[in-house]
């Protein structure tokens, strides 16, 4: 079997870190593992293993016909059977499709607004499901809509899962005081609500500690929000923003709280990181997250949209030494146990084998 995962960018995201790391780690179970990038080189880039088979569109426009061109030429060249489009990267997949149906397609459903699934524009993606031999979704609530909109008979739920980063080049070195850093790793999006989480640590300030926000920065209206709010509330000394880094266990390697304030998820690779490199974590109660912080002995989960609830969950963590280590230790136990990589990608293998 040959395999090619497509995604749009190498940027910071879960979707895009979930494609590099399937590429990677087919290459000992399949027998040729390939990776296409559509739109935009990223830092991701430089952890793709030297055994993947890479490909880059540099695609233009929505109907780059070129792209599309391309991409029939490598799928045909390599015999590639599968190709696993993740996100909005079925688009091209499909098109590719129609003029060389000769290979399996696979979407990889990473919506992170699935708590908003109603208002999904979704007419597209309903068109190209008729060219869909199987959908992939990472959690259930997606699985359940894929099953009910779209023209696939077989669609699973595949666990995300976290990988360390750690053959990368440490080169982040983080303000603030060692044993007291809070990280959130999030791109600067609405979705991810930054702002509540400024709002409950500005609310629970202590001596030393520091909230680092990690993740790729838009520089738009809702990043210039974040940063003006940290101006204006005299935080620019307690909160620090880095845009993406790819050096992402050496930066949580130097936190031991992780938080999350999103107002949607799926399952979020953020979080199972956090897990696994022991850090005690705070979540807001969305997509997934409830199955990574199933109890209160492996964290905190609050409701979303309550700054209230987030900041004194947050003050808990901040002030209790002991309670923090003890959380991280048994969510990294359930991670270890729950989440493994060999286990899922035993199930892909296994899924791309009915197909």
């Amino acid at each position: 079997m040959k395999t090619l995962q497509v995604i749009d960018t190498l940027d910071t995201g879960g979707a895009e870190k979930l494609a590099v790391t399937y590429a990677n780690a087919l290459t000992t179970e399949v027998e040729a593992s390939f990776l296409c990038v559509t739109r935009k080189e990223g830092v991701l880039k430089n952890q793709v293993s030297e055994e993947v088979g890479y490909l880059f569109l540099n695609r233009k426009r929505t109907l780059d016909f070129g792209a599309i061109k391309r991409l029939k030429a490598f799928i045909k060249e390599n015999e590639i059977k599968i190709v696993h489009a993740h996100a909005t990267s079925f688009f091209i997949v499909f098109l590719t499709k129609l003029i060389y149906p000769k290979f399996k397609m696979v979407w990889h459903d990473h919506y992170g607004n699935s708590e908003f699934l109603k208002e999904r524009k979704s007419f597209v993606i309903k068109m190209a499901s008729y060219a869909m031999s199987g959908v992939i979704s990472v959690n259930q609530r997606l699985k359940d809509w894929a099953e009910n909109n779209l023209a696939v008979s077989r669609v699973v739920y595949l666990s995300n899962f976290p990988v360390k980063s750690e053959t990368v080049k440490a080169a982040t070195q983080l303000h603030g005081v060692n044993g007291k850093r809070i990280i959130c790793l999030a791109n600067l999006r609405p979705q991810k609500d930054h702002l509540l989480l400024l709002q409950a640590f500005k609310a629970v300030q202590k001596e030393d500690w520091t909230l680092h926000l990690v993740g790729k920065d838009f520089e738009d209206d809702y990043s210039r929000q974040i940063k003006l709010y940290i101006h204006d509330h005299e935080l620019s000394g307690k909160v620090f923003v880095y845009g993406s880094r790819e050096d992402v266990s050496h930066i949580l390697n130097q936190c031991h709280v992780g938080v999350l304030s999103s107002k949607s998820e799926g399952l979020p690779i953020a979080l199972l990181e956090y897990g696994l490199h022991e850090l005690a974590v705070l979540t807001t109660d969305v997509g997934e997250c409830n199955r990574v912080v199933s109890d209160e002995t492996k964290g905190y989960i609050v409701p979303p949209n309550d700054a209230t609830q987030f900041a004194e969950k947050l003050e808990l963590l901040m002030g209790n030494q002991l309670e923090r280590l003890a959380k991280a230790e048994n969510l990294h136990a359930h991670i270890q146990e729950n989440f493994a990589q060999k286990a899922i990608i035993q199930q892909l293998i296994n899924f791309y084998n009915e197909l």
